[in-house]
């Protein structure tokens, strides 16, 4: 028997000496080692903490020191916590420190480091100034490469007081410790501190290395002195230095924001020239800095080159071509690899989804969400706000609340920007209580905030709730933007308060020190022109001290068509003509001007003028959301497989109105043709189809929503009133000005529009 147990121990003794065992071959020894009760062994439960450890086996390490192994030693220790601080198991390192605490044992000066740089990969100052306080009562803090590893921990924990402190007591500084201080006033954006610092190291005798340059120029960067880091990556060559990976990586986000493009063209050649062309994050800079600048063919060589395309390099392709509006090759690129398995990360997907809704592909970003799901990949607090603007641009009332669903299951709902987001995505869906109840439900809204439910309120032409709300907005000490003020002057223009428009507009500059913007002069030109003010909202633009801009003029020509005003609107016309040559909306409005004027030869003229441009008439086109489907209706297309059932269903909803004495009202058809066929123009429109087709797909007494690319038209404003009554709905319709909630025969608009 003795023999045999000898032969066991031998085989597990050899077992775990092997420095090709396995994680499995090391359980089973573990294994053996219960059966034998050999933990009093030192050598044999060292041996197996130690294969535990290098696979990061944090529960076994644990169990064992707990209940297993009677006296660990200092160096069992030093080598279990060493293997998991090479594997950053930061968290582990921490737990095992505390361990060691209860077993009686003392960190020396070579553990401690580990600690430290554990706490500083982790930000956690509390436990950072506990090791400090034991370095300095066993005076090893007397060490150099101890205290330099505190000022490290200090500045990464955001303690910059505190590392400088100990910086001056420490009796030999090397320029690795100067490196580092002097980063962390640069990254702060204390230049002038960073530069005094820099000069203090070299009349020390000090001198610089370039890991000093990079660490003041990358600080310089991020904390946004892009001049200020162009000029050191300057000096850095006139020093002699030879910048290498890490120095172009930081100097390029600089020159992108700057937008010097030819500047970045000698940085990339430099890259050449020094083979820097395989650093990852230098591909990835010069990508970015490519897309900022517009330069295309830049970006695609640069990517062209890339031997080896990791998934960085490939999210700042895809960023830079949707930034320079080719969100469609973007979605090829990201379609090729995809398919070819390159394994995506959260940042390509949502910033896929981004590029999309940012370029008018709403449907598209939806699509992406649901494949980036079926993929495997987690949404996260950037990808929900990201993807929540699709929804609401399209009136998806159902995948907002989906989506609002997801963020609650996930716990990231008291995200500031996933609350407001959900806040603007109610509003456009035409639920204002939802609106405002995502945003009472908020811990800590921020402006962004409140200027989501500000502009709710406005859109939905509610004045009296917007003022309301812009008063708690001051009272609850949140300072008000030009932002918020355009939503309450937004607010005041839709219901015609000249009054309480003019007295915001005062306030601006003179409460609140807020510069006027052209925004804020243009809701009161659209306030003063729609209440009949024309002359003197001409006169408000005369007297401007900005450049009037096309949103000004617009402004004022859109309400010279209401009122048709030949005269002012011809003169907005052409300044608009001058501004936006080639928009056929402005076109389009001095045309009806003329043709409300029955001036048929000068209704020729402009349509002569818009063929000679190659310009179209941007026809309607209006959105509903059945089931999980959102589907287009086009005026005058008649594609949609249910189009026959539309147009029966709304000829018979068009003799029932006339029963009742609602007429179509064609003097709004402004076309030179006859009675019965400004009757069917108007029976296109796709407001008008849109609805019709909820009629027929969804639920008796299930509300309609609706958006449009245009304003409504008088006469669908009326039928839809009308459509309210008859079928007992609630009908929402969102046009490009504002909100339109129908219900029983009434609209919330109260028929100012």
């Amino acid at each position: 028997m003795p023999s045999m147990f000898n032969g066991i121990y031998n085989i597990i003794s050899q077992c775990l000496s092997s420095s090709t065992i396995t994680l499995s071959h090391a359980r089973q020894a573990h294994a053996h080692i219960l059966k034998l009760d050999l933990y009093g062994d030192t050598y044999i439960a060292t041996r197996l903490l130690s294969h535990y450890a290098n696979n990061l086996c944090f529960s076994q390490v644990t169990n064992l020191v707990l209940h297993f192994f009677p006296n660990p030693t200092l160096p069992s220790f030093t080598s279990i916590i060493n293997a998991f601080a090479r594997s950053h198991q930061y968290d582990a390192v921490l737990r095992l420190f505390s361990l060691m605490g209860h077993k009686g044992l003392a960190p020396d000066g070579f553990l401690l480091p580990s600690a430290i740089k554990a706490c500083a990969a982790l930000q956690a100052l509390k436990p950072g100034l506990q090791f400090h306080g034991y370095a300095f009562a066993s005076g090893y803090a007397l060490d150099s490469i101890l205290a330099s590893s505190l000022v490290h921990m200090y500045l990464k924990c955001d303690s910059i007081g505190d590392a400088h402190r100990l910086f001056d007591e420490m009796p030999e500084r090397d320029v690795v410790v100067w490196s580092a201080i002097i980063a962390g006033y640069s990254r702060r954006g204390m230049v002038e501190r960073a530069k005094e610092m820099f000069s203090e190291m070299r009349s020390e005798g000090v001198e610089p290395n370039l890991v000093s340059w990079n660490g003041m120029l990358a600080g310089f960067s991020n904390a946004g002195w892009h001049v200020e880091a162009v000029e050191l990556f300057k000096t850095v060559l006139n020093e002699g230095f030879l910048p290498d990976g890490s120095t172009v990586s930081c100097v390029l986000p600089a020159l992108g924001q700057l937008e010097d493009g030819v500047a970045a063209k000698q940085v990339h050649g430099y890259v050449i020239k020094q083979g820097l062309g395989s650093d990852r994050f230098v591909v990835s800079a010069l990508l970015d800095i490519y897309g900022k600048c517009g330069c295309i063919q830049g970006m695609l060589k640069v990517f062209d080159e890339v031997d080896q395309r990791e998934v960085g390099s490939l999210n700042a392709f895809l960023n830079g071509l949707s930034q320079n509006g080719l969100i469609d090759t973007a979605l090829e690129v990201f379609r090729k690899f995809l398919d070819e398995g390159v394994e995506l990360n959260v940042v390509t997907w949502t910033s896929m989804i981004s590029s999309c809704v940012q370029n008018g592909k709403d449907m598209e970003a939806l699509e992406l969400f649901r494949e980036m799901q079926a993929h495997g990949v987690e949404p996260n607090a950037v990808t929900i706000p990201s993807l929540i603007p699709a929804c609401g641009n399209i009136s998806a009332l159902k995948h907002g609340k989906q989506t609002h669903c997801f963020s609650l299951r996930k716990g990231i709902f008291d995200d500031v920007y996933v609350g407001s987001a959900l806040i603007d995505m109610y509003a456009k869906c035409g639920r204002i209580q939802l609106s405002r109840l995502c945003f009472d439900k908020m811990l800590d809204p921020n402006l962004v905030s409140w200027n989501a439910v500000l502009k709710g309120y406005a859109m939905h032409g509610k004045a009296k709730q917007t003022i309301e709300m812009f008063r708690i907005m001051q009272e609850s000490g949140m300072e008000p933007d030009e932002i918020s003020y355009t939503c309450v002057l937004y607010a005041c223009a839709q219901n015609g308060l000249t009054e309480e428009g003019w007295q915001y507009f005062n306030s601006l500059s003179k409460e609140h020190a807020i510069e006027t913007k052209t925004e804020h002069y243009a809701c009161m030109v659209t306030l003063l022109s729609r209440v009949g003010k024309l002359e003197e909202a001409y006169s408000l633009i005369k007297e401007m001290p900005l450049e009037p801009d096309a949103c000004i003029w617009g402004a004022l020509l859109s309400s010279c068509r209401v009122h048709h005003n030949l005269s002012l609107g011809e003169i907005a016309a052409e300044k608009l003509f001058l501004l936006e040559p080639d928009n056929p909306g402005n076109y389009i409005l001095l045309s009806n001007i003329y043709a409300s004027k029955g001036m048929w030869d000068e209704v020729d003229r402009i349509r002569d003028v818009m063929k000679s441009k190659g310009l179209r008439k941007n026809p309607g086109c209006s959105w509903i959301e059945i089931g999980n489907k959102v589907h287009t209706l086009v005026a005058g297309d008649k594609s949609h497989p249910q189009m026959q059932e539309i147009l029966e269903k709304l000829e018979k909803l068009s003799v029932e109105m006339k029963k009742c004495g609602h007429l179509p009202k064609t003097g709004l058809v402004l076309h030179d043709v006859e009675e019965q066929e400004k009757e069917q123009i108007l029976c296109g429109h796709s407001e008008k189809l849109a609805v019709v087709l909820g009629l027929l797909n969804m639920s008796p007494g299930q509300p309609l929503q609706v958006i449009k690319n245009l304003r409504i038209c008088g006469d669908c404003h009326s039928a839809i009133k009308f459509i309210s009554s008859l079928e007992g709905r609630e009908i929402f319709v969102r046009d490009t000005n504002r909100f339109h909630h129908f219900k029983d025969g009434i609209c919330s608009c109260g028929d100012y529009w």
